[in-house]
């Protein structure tokens, strides 16, 4: 209060030269950007300078790292997995027949019903979840495997699929078409659940 009294323009001082060093700053950061100086800062750093493809495990200031997924000082943690199955006893191709054959309601799509992951498998999974039914699903997003073992189970080539008591009944146009045309009710008729009221 005393400065302002004293000094009647000391806080537009101070606002103009806030704004004077900030534009000054930007101005500097915009010429380092287009003149490529940080580009070149970072070609002088021994990682960038590298031009050496490593493969296997090597030491770079005292620590071991590894690009070899089977080396074994990688942490279980770190492994690459199989998410499936051990693809040694089992064949993608069991895995859906299994599907198919073990849930009276399978659906293959890209992400989980909880979470889809493209447009047509949100609108499959919100179809289908308006009958209150037991869903199975498997994201084939997860595994180029399995994705190539459901197109060639149901030679279909889009995502999702639905097969309904072991039958391949097709993607979400198809399925919201025999929702609207009541289809769908009448094949699901016998599975546990009933419709959501509307």
């Amino acid at each position: 209060m005393l400065a302002a009294t004293f000094f009647p323009h000391f806080g537009f001082y101070f606002l103009v030269r806030r704004y004077f060093e900030q534009t000054e700053i930007r101005e500097v950061m915009a010429r380092l950007l287009s003149s490529n100086a940080v580009l070149k800062a970072i070609s002088t750093l021994p990682a960038a300078r590298s031009s050496r493809n490593v493969i296997g495990p090597f030491y770079q200031n005292g620590l071991k790292y590894s690009t070899v997924p089977s080396d074994p000082d990688t942490h279980d943690d770190f492994r690459p997995t199989n998410k499936v199955q051990d693809s040694a006893s089992v064949s993608f191709k069991d895995i859906v027949e299994q599907d198919v054959k073990e849930n009276p309601v399978m659906i293959y799509m890209k992400g989980v019903p909880d979470f889809p992951q493209c447009g047509f498998s949100s609108l499959a999974v919100r179809v289908l979840k308006h009958y209150n039914i037991p869903l199975s699903a498997r994201n084939i997003l997860e595994d180029p495997e399995m994705k190539s073992a459901v197109k060639a189970f149901s030679h279909w080539p889009t995502f999702p699929q639905i097969f309904i008591k072991g039958e391949f009944v097709g993607g979400s146009d198809i399925i919201l078409n025999m929702h609207q045309n009541g289809e769908l009710k009448e094949k699901l008729k016998d599975i546990s659940g009933s419709p959501k009221p509307e």
